[in-house]
């Protein structure tokens, strides 16, 4: 059985609603609202959802870079959850993050030499030659010349940023990696590239990943298990082909009809959704997707549901599968 590398119990991330006059807190943004995850060592999650669901929150919490309000986070089993930051700071070797748009996550000012030795300088574990061989090293695992050690990162096209914010995220030789929307600035081409560079080097490095996207047919290519997000929390969480082939929570199915299919003139079911995610500052009472749920239930409005485990590992939200 593999080892649980990651545990997240009852996360919530929210951030206070201030007034305008006298900058007093008068609400909160629930941006993340209770979640639950547990990842084991080299598997790989994708997290999907509508953007302001919560996605990006929920993995910037997980990494401590944004401070949850509630839940507790184990790493390797240790409870990282309100440790200070020098004591985080050994952990964020074995705890990466790769950003959205390469373009603004590289210093414009820094070659991408300087870039992929900040991690060694400020952990202290490689000067001199030992350096610059281990920044080569790096760009040749990501499919980058040495030479572009000396270049900037305007010099580069998005895809070779891209490959470049993945270099660093690996130069400490971490465990667990998280993909904030990683393709997603990239043309679709290049997505192919980067994606299948990210699967080469799972497998290569015995990698575990958090990938964040909204793009279910990248999520359809890596990921092993899919956990579903909206208005801040999980509401299906499955084995890639359950879930995509068998969904079962209504926002699940929405999402996966809103995908381009390969054979256009084969029939196929569509559920279309009305209006606008509502604002996690204001949810909905009960279940917080009864307002566009084409099948809600008078039960939905007053009542939010709970998890239901089903066979295969399965779990969903929803009022139509009471537990």
């Amino acid at each position: 059985m593999a080892e649980t590398l990651l545990e997240v119990r009852g996360l919530r991330t929210y951030f206070p609603v201030l007034s305008k006059l006298l900058r007093r807190p008068v609400g909160q943004v629930r941006a993340v609202d209770g979640i639950d995850l547990t990842l084991a060592a080299g598997e790989v999650l994708g997290i999907v959802g509508e953007s302001g669901s919560g996605k990006t929150t929920a993995g910037k919490s997980i990494l401590r870079l944004i401070e949850p309000t509630e839940g507790k986070i184990l790493f390797e089993s240790r409870d990282i959850t309100h440790l200070s930051q020098s004591a985080m700071m050994p952990l964020r070797r074995r705890m990466q993050i790769v950003f959205q748009d390469p373009m603004s996550s590289l210093n414009p000012r820094m070659t991408i030499g300087r870039i992929l030795a900040a991690p060694f300088e400020i952990h202290r574990v490689a000067r001199g030659v030992e350096k610059r061989d281990r920044v080569a090293d790096l760009l040749r695992l990501v499919g980058l010349p040495a030479e572009a050690a000396q270049r900037y990162p305007h010099e580069f096209s998005g895809g070779q940023r891209q490959r470049v914010g993945i270099a660093r995220a690996l130069a400490l030789h971490p465990r667990l990696l998280i993909g904030d929307e990683p393709v997603s600035a990239l043309d679709a081409s290049i997505q192919a590239q980067i994606i299948n560079l990210l699967k080469r080097l799972q497998g290569e490095l015995g990698l575990t990943y958090i990938l964040i996207s909204h793009n279910l047919g990248v999520v359809s290519h890596i990921c092993d298990r899919v956990a579903v997000m909206y208005l801040g929390r999980i509401v299906e969480c499955g084995p890639r082909e359950a879930l995509f082939f068998d969904p079962k929570h209504p926002y699940t199915t929405a999402l996966l009809a809103a995908v381009p299919s390969p054979e256009p003139r084969r029939g196929r079911a569509r559920t279309v959704l009305g209006g606008d995610m509502p604002s996690p500052a204001h949810p909905p009472s009960g279940c917080a997707f009864h307002p566009r749920c084409p099948q809600a239930m008078a039960r939905c409005v007053q009542e939010a549901p709970t998890i239901t485990m089903l066979p295969g590992g399965h779990s969903v939200a929803c009022h139509l599968y009471p537990g």
